[in-house]
């Protein structure tokens, strides 16, 4: 019978284990990512974007196939967005992120979907008409709650153009309003919502105290009334 050696891996001659430097290495202590509480704050809220981001990614997709339903979908894609804008509110989580193309080539990100939603700023549900049951009264008619709520919402908005107010913080939430409540009215394009749209994207991308210019004031003045025109022969 053979006698059964222990085997051994190969250890070169010349090597001399280091004691002293062993002894200093403490494989229970934490490691430190930051020195600071800023930077660990910064860092904290930096994965949390990374973590909305690739979420947002995985919820457009499991909404476009129809594993999740319309009224979850859009809770929860519009707290995302919310807590996205949120955080990037800070200066300093700003200023590291500089902004998404760059954050998400640092950190190899392919979610284009994602991207996408970021970039328009409100839930697909939003922006998209859809059938809705509460349209119709029980007449079988529109909805004379839902039309009103729609007009007020133009109004407010136009009023507050010819007001001079031209932040994107003044003018995104009003605009959000209009499309959302056009929406619970009309379940197909009018002419002009493809404008509403197009406009809550531009809004979207300024900054919270960008203004935007007299020009495109006029122009958005024009879109909206426009929208309101096209919005109206839809009821009739």
């Amino acid at each position: 019978m053979y006698q059964t050696r222990q085997a051994y891996a190969p250890t070169p001659h010349s090597y001399v284990p280091n004691t002293s430097l062993s002894a200093t290495i403490n494989l229970d202590e934490e490691v430190k990512l930051a020195e600071t509480r800023a930077e660990r704050d910064l860092q904290d809220s930096l994965a949390e974007v990374f973590s909305i981001i690739i979420t947002l990614d995985e919820l457009e997709k499991a909404y476009l196939k129809d594993a999740i339903s319309e009224s979850d979908y859009t809770e929860i894609c519009d707290r995302l967005l919310k807590q996205y804008k949120a955080i990037l509110t800070d200066e300093a989580v700003s200023r590291q992120f500089v902004d998404l193309e760059s954050f998400k080539n640092e950190w190899d990100m392919e979610v284009p979907r994602a991207t996408e939603r970021i970039r328009i700023g409100l839930p697909s549900t939003v922006t998209a008409p859809s059938i809705n049951t509460s349209t119709t009264s029980n007449g079988g008619g529109m909805n004379g709650t839902l039309i009103l709520e729609a007009t007020q919402d133009f109004i407010t908005f136009l009023d507050a153009l010819k007001l001079g107010l031209l932040a994107k913080d003044q003018l995104h939430p009003l605009l959000s309003d209009v499309i959302q409540s056009v929406n619970k009215v009309a379940d197909r394009d009018f002419e002009g919502r493809g404008k509403i749209v197009q406009w809550l994207i531009t809004l979207n991308q300024m900054k919270a105290t960008e203004e935007v210019s007299e020009e495109q004031s006029r122009e958005l003045e024009l879109d909206m009334n426009s929208a309101y025109q096209g919005f109206k022969a839809t009821l009739k």
